[in-house]
């Protein structure tokens, strides 16, 4: 069933939520929501994608933040907690989301310059 979250899990910045409400009112998209979800990554690192979606689903997690409803999956929200979403207009590198999530750490391991993968990158995202 799906499930409404009681906290905040996720907030939107106003230039996100401005970003998000622009093009659901300009592609009509009436029912529609945010989804959020984690799209991979490597060994020290999580990508995290978004789409416009009105296809919930029973592990689906809904809220709103920012006058936008949100829908996280069961797996991705634990990725997402305490994130916070912004819509960037850099002059050089051009406009889209960002999402920064302190909950998106990853493994945590006792090499000091090395990964558990055998790499060497840096854990702190």
């Amino acid at each position: 069933m799906l499930e409404e979250l009681d906290i905040q899990t996720i907030s939107l910045t106003p230039a996100a939520s401005q970003a998000v409400q622009n093009i659901l009112t300009e592609r009509k998209l009436d029912g529609y929501a945010l989804r959020v979800y984690v799209a991979g990554g490597g060994c020290c690192s999580v990508n995290f994608g978004m789409a416009l979606d009105n296809n919930f689903r029973d592990n689906d997690q809904t809220f709103e933040a920012g006058g936008i409803k949100l829908v996280v999956d069961d797996v991705s929200i634990d990725y997402l907690r305490g994130a916070t979403i912004d819509f960037v207009n850099d002059p050089q590198l051009g406009q889209g989301f960002a999402v920064n999530s302190p909950s998106a750490k990853s493994h945590s391991h006792g090499e000091e310059d090395g990964c558990a993968c055998g790499g060497s990158c840096s854990c702190n995202n």
